[in-house]
């Protein structure tokens, strides 16, 4: 088995957006040389090679899955990359000024008249993070704000078909994107964000991260798989390291969760890629079946935050 060193080792071995991390979060050392390596080398290189002279990723804005403008900047944000990477700052302005509803969300598709508020969150949480003029996320925050509902959460169907009860994939994807506004000084309607995201974060709490809150019972398998990308698919390392990133200290409600993550880990000391949401990729980061950097990475920092590394 690897001690701590050799894993660490291993995780400082792998691409420049890994190493970076590592650093910052298990090391505690910026690197402000390493992060800007990212864009020109590795997958951050990879990624902004495959941006077409118009702006986009793939077809269009949210065609297809997984190679769209929607998930690639998903993608070059989870690298940290840095924010003011020009070409990307480029490309969400242009989003936001292409792609808005009527509602004021996101909304990409000529036939659907209501915005998605799942991907309206993911963008929100894109955009704050390269730094977008607040003026043009205004009308976003007003749309997700407008959207709760009365369980604390969001549901991508609430303004389409009705539903009367939060999803834990929608609510996670909104409240990411809360925090990262938060978290880069924006101030329009702020302490409203503020308290929905806290909300939100209780809605996730009541299901004890992957439990319905009526039965008890695990509300999807795949919730309990450990995948990277996570694309907008809520799992319980997602999670957790949305907590940790939020600075939320250990909750009773999270002991379930925890508990799943430290038994996935490998003799090796490592955490394995259990899954990949299917879909067009640009490229496969990891093998699903083989030792994970990304996950090995995000559970070490999320064990280290609730004290049970």
């Amino acid at each position: 088995m690897m001690d701590a060193g050799g894993v660490q080792k291993w995780l400082l071995d792998g691409d420049v957006s890994i190493q970076y991390q590592v650093q910052r979060d298990l090391l505690k050392s910026e690197q402000p040389v390493l992060r800007e390596r990212i864009a020109g080398e590795g997958w951050g290189a990879r990624f902004l090679s495959l941006r077409r002279s118009d702006g986009h990723w793939g077809r269009a804005y949210y065609q297809p899955k997984w190679t769209s403008t929607h998930y690639t900047l998903l993608d070059l944000k989870n690298l940290a990359i840095s924010p003011q990477t020009d070409s990307i700052q480029q490309t969400v302005a242009m989003v936001l000024h292409s792609e808005k509803g009527g509602d004021g969300g996101i909304n990409p598709s000529p036939t659907i008249k209501q915005s998605d508020v799942c991907m309206t969150g993911m963008f929100l949480n894109v955009a704050s993070y390269f730094r977008a003029n607040e003026g043009q996320l205004r009308s976003l925050v007003d749309f997700i704000l407008c959207q709760q509902l009365a369980d604390g959460g969001f549901n991508c169907q609430y303004n389409r078909s009705g539903a009367v009860h939060s999803s834990l994939h929608s609510t996670l994807s909104v409240i990411e994107g809360i925090a990262e506004y938060a978290r880069n000084g924006y101030g329009y309607r702020l302490e409203e964000l503020r308290t929905v995201e806290r909300e939100g974060r209780e809605f996730i709490l009541l299901h004890r991260l992957f439990r319905s809150d009526h039965s008890g019972l695990v509300i999807d398998k795949k919730m309990l798989m450990l995948s990277y990308p996570s694309r907008w698919r809520y799992d319980i390392l997602r999670a957790l390291d949305y907590f940790r990133a939020v600075r939320v200290g250990y909750d009773s409600r999270m002991e379930g969760a925890l508990a799943v993550l430290m038994k996935k880990r490998r003799a090796d000391g490592r955490w394995p890629l259990q899954a990949r949401h299917p879909g067009q990729t640009h490229f496969e980061m990891e093998r699903v079946g083989e030792p994970s950097r990304w996950n090995t990475l995000r559970a070490l920092r999320v064990l280290e935050h609730f004290g049970t590394a």
